[in-house]
């Protein structure tokens, strides 16, 4: 972010551009573009012009965009991050998770699309970013493996396939994940976009 601002001193138009981006002095690059100057008794007098440039890394750009989105919600979320190589782990904790998850994680997965893309935008250089809230992620991933395995047993039992209810695809993954290596029963996956779901069958 660039921008430029005029004020009778230089110091004011820094405080200024410093107000508008919400940053400190020592977040940004300040560039005097004129100096100003107050004239001969008033008369002839240049106001100062400063261009001041914002460049957060990508952690912030990640934090400061979910703390404004939970501002503007009204959620008490806790917004905790680290980046571990090429991803930035970022997980959310507060008396109200359920609403920030959503049903079958829908909220929680267009928070992290949406940080992405905030968190990438413009850089030469892709950063995965994983949005968990208090480890619904894994908790997920351990209820659908036990889910693989419950329903490939009723399709063991009653020779008839099993259809899971629509999911992303990275839940879709985990089933066929779980049951790849199986003896008896195979997956495939049916319908489109966010009406896609998982069948398990008994191999031919």
């Amino acid at each position: 972010m660039i921008i430029e601002k005029k004020a009778k001193t230089k110091e004011e138009a820094i405080m200024l551009a410093l107000d508008e981006i919400g940053a400190k002095e020592s977040e940004v690059e300040i560039e005097v573009i004129e100096e100003g100057s107050k004239g001969f008794l008033g008369i002839g007098g240049k106001e100062a012009v400063v261009k001041v440039t914002y460049n957060p890394d990508s952690e912030k750009r990640a934090t400061d965009f979910l703390n404004k989105i939970f501002e503007i919600t009204k959620e008490d979320v806790t917004v905790e991050s680290e980046i571990d190589g090429e991803v930035l782990k970022i997980n959310l904790s507060g008396p109200d998770m359920g609403i920030v998850i959503g049903k079958r994680g829908e909220t929680l997965d267009a928070l992290q699309h949406l940080t992405s893309l905030v968190v990438n935008r413009g850089d030469k250089s892709f950063l995965k970013v994983s949005l968990d809230a208090e480890n619904y992620r894994e908790k997920r991933n351990v209820a659908l493996e036990e889910l693989a395995g419950k329903l490939a047993n009723k399709v063991m039992r009653t020779g008839r396939n099993q259809t899971l209810e629509p999911m992303n695809a990275y839940e879709r993954r985990i089933i066929h994940s779980a049951l790849q290596n199986h003896e008896t029963v195979t997956t495939y996956s049916i319908g489109q976009g966010v009406n896609r779901k998982v069948v398990i069958a008994l191999k031919k």
